[in-house]
């Protein structure tokens, strides 16, 4: 989680004084998560063609089915969905317009895996490419490698005819601008969540600490416009300044006879150190497909899921039995486990997961229920009909941002800003 540098050793101290949880406490966590229970069956509907994706995706899902059905291959379908998020310079989740690291620079990562043929191709911490989900698809046609990262990833798309060009639009340059100002004290340098020696912040609610962030945002506002950020996006430019956000998407396609393939793409962790790879590439984290079984994909906290092989985890589950539902669930447990249930740490954690089977059955899991009340996880779902659905959780209620606002912050700071066009 962010700290600042100058934080860190203090930091270090203070958590070290810390005591560990008492029983009761943890006796109490323990039963809130196991008291979530899952329901008993997958809500797929086992039709086929069908495609799942995250959310951010949803509005380029009616040409891709309709691509897949008739005939197209089920690896290019899936790159339809996510090519587009890619090229959508307001959309600073992946691809052109992604939020940069902390010098400013926008590097991209993805990977893909074909059922039919069992290839996977892969790219890391890609600057100056666009569509680096078609890169990975390049690496699996046209090498003899699986994963290709930095620079020379970056020669092999300009040998390949990607044409190279400035990722960082005005308005993701102008929000790293008051991110830098700001809040580059609050960068990634320092013990992370998973320490053993880091502590919860204190969440601020009264007077004088929520007058001080009142006067930070306003403060913030007042810069945002002398950026020449638009009056409608200020908000949500703060917002993406004072939680940088995750930004990815999963798809997965399964055509009438029962080929699966997958893909993921993403930007990664704004303000990330450079170099910082998430979990989006990584086969068997981000993605993984399997043509004998079914096809998984993540959003959400890269670093956990990377340490939960969170897609291979959920097709594994599936191979020995497990419904979609119970198997992307097993996997959240897993996350939970790695923090024994500690609640201080998992409430800065949410992850995703976008489960499909080779039977048309599908499933979308979450950590928790969203952002905020109002600010669900969603699947978007494609299988004749399009539409969004509600992701189960395995916990109730809502993650927490990073810092922690104060209750008095406005509603539109506390949660996933949204795109705008």
């Amino acid at each position: 989680m962010s700290i600042s540098r100058r934080g860190f050793l203090g930091s270090a101290v203070a958590a070290s004084l810390a005591t560990t949880l008492d029983a009761q406490r943890l006796n109490a966590q323990e039963k809130t998560i196991s008291a979530n229970s899952v329901p008993a069956n997958p809500f797929g509907t086992g039709k086929r063609p069908i495609i799942i994706c995250s959310k951010n995706g949803v509005n380029y899902l009616d040409d891709a089915f309709a691509f897949l059905k008739g005939g197209g291959d089920t690896l290019d379908a899936a790159l339809r969905v996510v090519k587009g998020p890619e090229d959508d310079p307001n959309d600073d989740s992946v691809g052109l317009g992604g939020l940069p690291n902390e010098e400013g620079v926008v590097e991209l990562d993805a990977c893909c895996m074909h059922g039919p043929s069992r290839r996977a191709g892969s790219v890391g911490g890609v600057r100056n490419i666009k569509n680096v989900s078609l890169v990975s698809k390049a690496v699996m046609e046209h090498t003899g490698h699986v994963m290709l990262v930095g620079e020379g990833a970056e020669r092999f798309a300009v040998a390949m005819g990607f044409p190279r060009e400035n990722l960082l639009t005005e308005r993701s340059r102008k929000i790293w601008l008051l991110w830098k100002e700001y809040n580059s004290n609050d960068d990634w340098w320092g013990p992370g969540l998973a320490d053993p020696n880091w502590k919860a912040p204190a969440i601020p609610a009264t007077s004088p600490q929520s007058e001080l962030w009142e006067r930070r945002i306003e403060r913030l506002e007042q810069r945002a416009a002398s950026l020449g950020i638009e009056p409608e996006f200020r908000r949500a430019a703060i917002r993406r300044v004072l939680s940088p956000p995750t930004g990815t998407i999963h798809c997965s396609a399964l055509n009438d006879k029962g080929e699966i393939s997958g893909c993921t793409t993403t930007s990664g962790l704004a303000y990330k150190l450079p170099g910082r790879v998430g979990d989006s590439p990584i086969i068997g984290a981000g993605c993984y497909t399997d043509q004998d079984v079914g096809s998984a994909g993540a959003t959400g906290a890269g670093e956990e899921n990377i340490k939960v092989a969170g897609a291979h985890t959920i097709v594994e589950n599936m191979r020995h039995g497990m419904s979609p539902l119970e198997a992307g669930m097993d996997a959240l447990r897993r996350i939970v486990r790695n923090y024994n249930g500690d609640m201080k740490k998992l409430n800065f954690i949410d992850m995703s997961y976008y489960i499909l089977r080779k039977d048309g059955a599908y499933a979308g899991v979450s950590l928790w229920e969203g952002y905020a009340p109002d600010d669900r996880h969603k699947i978007a779902v494609h299988d004749g009909t399009r539409r969004l659905e509600d992701t189960v959780a395995l916990l109730k209620g809502s993650s927490h941002e990073f810092p922690p606002f104060p209750v008095t912050i406005p509603a539109e700071l506390k949660k996933d800003s949204v795109y705008l066009k």
